[in-house]
């Protein structure tokens, strides 16, 4: 493998300014989250349950966090972090990417940017992945608040036990682009005026079963961020 070598360091901004001779690039220009599961605190998350659980790290490369149900129909487990920390603006792109893999397709499934909301996959405002059906297809929906409305397209589809990874893009313009393990499936556009979510969000994920058996989300990464400039 080649590797490009930048001794002297790698700069974003301006000589004159107070980081122009800083050696990364400047760390506020975005602000993020990323969770690789390496380790988990109940503390900074909520979690809405139905039935009873209790994520927990298991055994897997990379760190992988478990979000099992209990046993019953429509038994469910939904984590938003604690404290509303993206919105969405004009001018400021923003960016969201998991990898995951659920149990059995007999679940609902729900991942993204999303208001604090007892029910993630009927929420009334953010960017977010959903799937409600038993052949695994993946919708992604742009949602502001409940009186406008949202706009949706399918973005791909999920394999009982097998782990896939989707992402999202806000270009910060009028368009959000979305992608399955890298091949992009497609883009909602006509955003900015119509579907922008205009109050803040929070990462979000979880599942609630459709039959009466235990189903498990398997969460390896979670990671959002917005520009700032």
């Amino acid at each position: 493998m080649s590797v490009t070598r930048l001794p002297a360091g790698l700069s974003t901004r301006k000589s004159t300014n107070a980081l122009g001779s800083y050696t990364a690039p400047d760390p506020s220009d975005e602000h993020r989250f990323f969770d690789d599961f390496n380790s988990f605190s109940s503390t900074i998350w909520t979690n809405t349950v139905v039935g009873t659980s209790t994520p927990a790290i298991v055994t897997g490369d990379g760190g992988i966090l478990s979000v099992a149900t209990s046993g019953a129909s429509s038994d469910s487990s939904f984590l938003q972090k604690t404290g509303e920390g993206f919105s969405f603006e004009a001018g400021k792109p923003a960016w969201f990417k998991c990898r995951l893999q659920v149990s059995a397709l007999t679940s609902v499934i729900v991942f993204g940017l999303q208001v604090t909301d007892t029910t993630p996959e009927d929420v009334t405002d953010g960017i977010y992945f959903l799937s409600t059906v038993t052949t695994g297809a993946v919708t992604i929906i742009c949602r502001k608040n409940a009186t406008t409305g949202s706009t949706s397209a399918a973005a791909g589809t999920l394999v009982a036990g097998t782990y896939t990874e989707f992402a999202w893009y806000w270009d910060g313009k009028d368009t959000v682009s979305f992608w399955q393990d890298d091949i992009q499936k497609g883009s909602l556009t006509g955003i900015a005026a119509n579907y922008l979510p205009d109050t803040t969000t929070t990462i979000s994920f979880g599942l609630r079963t459709t039959t009466a058996a235990v189903k498990t989300l398997l969460v390896d990464y979670i990671f959002a961020s917005k520009s700032r400039r």
